[in-house]
């Protein structure tokens, strides 16, 4: 669904002196579709990236100081699985506990569950207990899934597949109802890297595994978006809110496709119930706005709209669509500024934006 909104100004220069800053107005309007693109591993930034200049004198007087590094302790050195040189010294019941602490302390950064442990101190737990064969061989595949993420995270894509891959080797050997812990983390990493189709096959190997599972359906369907796929990506929508009426993201991703084929009652029903179970989510007021806009209920965007700027000052997209409200509702000035605002925020927005002599055209931006 795609809609032309214009009015004419009279001082052009009002709007092209905000624009100015942010980004150049093209001069005919481009239907550049923004693609819901693959996540990509975060990179982060190294000391020898940034360049310091050290002082080459100091002033007699002057005192330096410096925050200590923040350091985490050490992992225990565990001895091989057997302890042999631990029962003699301390007994066997006091050795095996000793074991277990130092153990679970091992297992823990490996499986890094509060999401806060550095990478590479997971890949060394991990590591560490893959060598000391400190869990069974089934359970061995969770630390080298572990392993993988941390990875992952550091962009070394092919050993994190490696780790992946070593992982799914095992999962037959895992209860079926467990199997698609092993196949959804390389799924999430074949997706992000664009390998869309080897997604799909491990998405449908964890659906096997857990079928009463909403958040796989929800996967699935953005792999089948990122395809065009999108009927297939409905049906899928539509399983994970029959298993979980709450799920938010697949009531938003449905809402646009029911937007983009012109169930405008379908979309308003979705993100009306999205609204209701998280009423705190700019985005989501947003979207219900770009449904009024399209419904020619513009006083309705202007509100929805407003709410999500309250909610989110930053969010361009509420600005660039409030700006469009006002200006069907013939509110040219506030139109104008809102515009200016929302390029200001985000110069991509610009590419929806055409002047001609007086007439500035916006266009609707696709949804999906």
């Amino acid at each position: 669904m795609r809609r032309l909104f214009c009015w004419q100004v009279s001082v052009l220069l009002l709007l092209l002196s905000g624009m100015a800053a942010g980004a150049q107005v093209p001069n005919s309007s481009q239907n550049a579709q923004p693609s819901d693109n693959a996540p990509n591993a975060n990179t982060k930034s190294t000391a020898a990236s940034e360049a310091t200049t050290a002082p080459q004198t100091l002033r007699p007087g002057v005192t330096v100081t410096a925050k200590p590094l923040h350091s985490e302790p050490p992992l225990p050195k565990l001895p091989p699985f057997e302890f042999t040189q631990c029962a003699p010294m301390f007994g066997v019941e006091q050795c095996e506990i000793k074991m277990d602490q130092e153990r679970n302390i091992v297992l823990g950064a490996c499986y890094d569950r509060n999401g806060k442990t550095a990478p590479r101190r997971v890949i060394r737990a991990c590591t560490e207990a893959l060598d000391r064969n400190i869990l069974e061989v089934p359970q061995r595949s969770f630390l080298l899934v572990g392993r993988a993420d941390a990875y992952f995270a550091l962009g070394d894509k092919q050993r994190a597949l490696d780790d992946y891959s070593a992982a799914i080797k095992m999962a037959h050997l895992l209860p079926a109802n467990e199997r698609f812990l092993l196949f959804t983390p390389r799924a999430d990493e074949y997706f992000a890297l664009g390998y869309e189709r080897r997604a799909l096959d491990d998405y449908n190997a964890a659906i096997k595994s857990a079928p009463r599972n909403a958040a796989l359906y929800y996967n699935r369907g953005v792999v089948f978006i990122a395809q065009a796929n999108y009927d297939a990506a409905l049906q899928d929508f539509d399983t994970a809110l029959e298993l979980d009426s709450k799920f938010v993201p697949a009531l938003r991703r449905r809402a646009k496709i029911y937007t983009t084929r012109g169930n405008l009652a379908g979309a308003l029903a979705d993100y009306s119930e999205a609204i209701r179970l998280q009423p705190k989510t700019a985005a989501l007021w947003s979207d219900r706005g770009y449904v009024d806009l399209g419904r020619h209920e513009y006083g309705d965007a202007i509100e929805d709209e407003a709410r999500a700027i309250q909610l989110d000052p930053k969010l361009a997209s509420a600005y660039y669509l409030r700006s469009m409200a006002f200006a069907n509702s013939g509110d040219r000035a506030k139109a104008v500024t809102d515009l200016h605002t929302a390029v200001g925020l985000d110069p991509s927005l610009a590419t929806y934006v055409t002047i001609k002599g007086k007439t500035v055209v916006l266009e609707l931006p696709p949804p999906l």
